[in-house]
């Protein structure tokens, strides 16, 4: 064997190298982008953000307020040859102290609870996001297998036309057909091409749709097929009240309970205490002294009541708007079982009936004007009629698995699980 030279072993390396790149070329499967949807979609981050804000939040939520220095000066004559002077002869006493003020406890565990039912809104919140990411992405990538799919059936179709066309061929050069006839194969291969290019459009949107959740990985090569979720009334009816967007209001009653309590417990008084060493000159003794302050909320009609009024008027609201958001979901979850049911029937029948009677009506189109007693116009109807029912079986499975998602991320049992 004889040794490599210099440039044939950088060759050599070169195409290892390449082979192993190809080698480590990554398909996207359906777990993986949802996987990757929970981790590069920035609107997750921006809601856990808001989360970790809101647990910031609360910590200090129930403790009392900072103490406050007081500085100042007792007894300061104003008026007479001494006015305005600070000398330590007189009474004159140079004061500091510190006030500490104390909030009533109902107010103070009334902030507490608001502060962790924000929490618990901003965490109910972030679900919703999550499941919204989980069902978007789930959709975009169906919508992409399920174009790639009907792109992957018009290199089949462009075969057989290959066929049409050297039959049609055939039988001219063998006296049978008519010009016209060598005409329609290249017709039907320009109406492939069309549809063609309108699938290669759906898919470029599919990506791009994709790539919102998922990033640069949107581009990679699909693989494998999405799950096929049991979708049943009774199952999916029961849980609806589990819908995340249902739970947030849980979570909002309870933070509006909690600033009813506050604004109930303005009415009861807040209080501060103070100690001040004063100064004096040196023939008077220094001193101390404490005090005790109260607030008096002595006109609630002007100012406590507004507030607690405005709080339930907001919990009031609050319950319309879940009442409101159930029946819109009620109404949702009908209609999505509604259409699953029908794609479900349409692809059954569409499989099982009109896909076999078409191909029975090519085979016997075909025969006929091979035959002599049809014509080519006819084949190329039935070879159309064909194409789409073909076309049509893989459009309305893969609507029927979107609907079947939709479903499954907003009224599933575990909905926020991975599959």
């Amino acid at each position: 064997m004889f040794p490599l030279k210099p440039f044939q072993r950088q060759r050599m390396v070169i195409a290892m190298l390449l082979a192993g790149f190809s080698s480590l070329s990554h398909a996207l499967t359906f777990d993986d982008a949802l996987r990757l949807a929970q981790t590069k979609a920035p609107q997750l981050e921006a809601r856990e953000a808001a989360v970790a804000a809101a647990q910031s939040n609360a910590l200090p939520a129930g403790a009392l307020p900072d103490p406050k220095l007081v500085l100042g000066v007792d007894n300061l004559p104003v008026n007479g040859p001494d006015a305005y002077s600070v000398s330590r002869d007189f009474m004159t006493m140079r004061r500091i102290g510190v006030m500490q003020e104390f909030p009533n406890g109902a107010k103070r565990k009334a902030r507490v609870a608001v502060a962790q039912d924000k929490v618990a809104v901003a965490e109910a919140q972030t679900r919703i996001t999550r499941l919204t990411i989980l069902r978007e992405t789930a959709i975009a990538w169906i919508a992409r297998k399920t174009v790639e799919q009907e792109l992957a059936h018009m290199d089949d179709l462009r075969a057989e036309n290959r066929l049409l066309d050297s039959a049609v061929k055939a039988m001219l050069a063998g006296g049978k057909g008519t010009a016209t006839d060598a005409v329609m194969p290249r017709q039907e291969a320009a109406l492939i091409e069309d549809r063609a290019d309108a699938l290669r459009t759906r898919r470029e949107q599919a990506i791009a749709t994709l790539k919102r959740w998922i990033g640069a990985a949107a581009e990679e090569p699909l693989q494998g097929t999405s799950p096929d979720w049991p979708i049943s009334h009774d199952v999916l009816a029961h849980s609806l009240h589990r819908h995340p967007e249902l739970t947030e209001f849980d979570s909002k009653e309870r933070m509006l309970d909690a600033e009813i309590g506050e604004a109930q417990a303005e009415k009861k008084p807040d209080w501060a205490l103070e100690l001040a060493y004063q100064q004096r000159g040196p023939q008077f003794s220094d001193m101390v002294s404490m005090q005790v302050s109260f607030d008096l909320p002595i006109f609630p009609g002007s100012r406590q009541d507004p507030k607690i009024a405005a709080k339930r008027a907001e919990r009031a609201g609050l319950d319309a708007e879940r009442e409101a958001t159930l029946r819109e979901h009620t109404a949702m979850l009908e209609s999505d079982l509604a259409e699953h049911r029908r794609l479900a029937n349409a692809v059954k029948r569409q499989r099982e009936v009109l896909l076999p009677l078409a191909d029975e009506k090519v085979a016997l189109a075909m025969a006929a004007w091979r035959g002599g007693k049809g014509s080519l116009a006819e084949v190329i109807a039935a070879r159309r009629e064909h194409i789409d029912t073909e076309l049509q079986v893989i459009e309305l499975e893969g609507q029927r698995r979107q609907v079947a998602a939709r479903l499954y991320y907003a009224y599933g049992d575990h909905p926020g699980a991975q599959p």
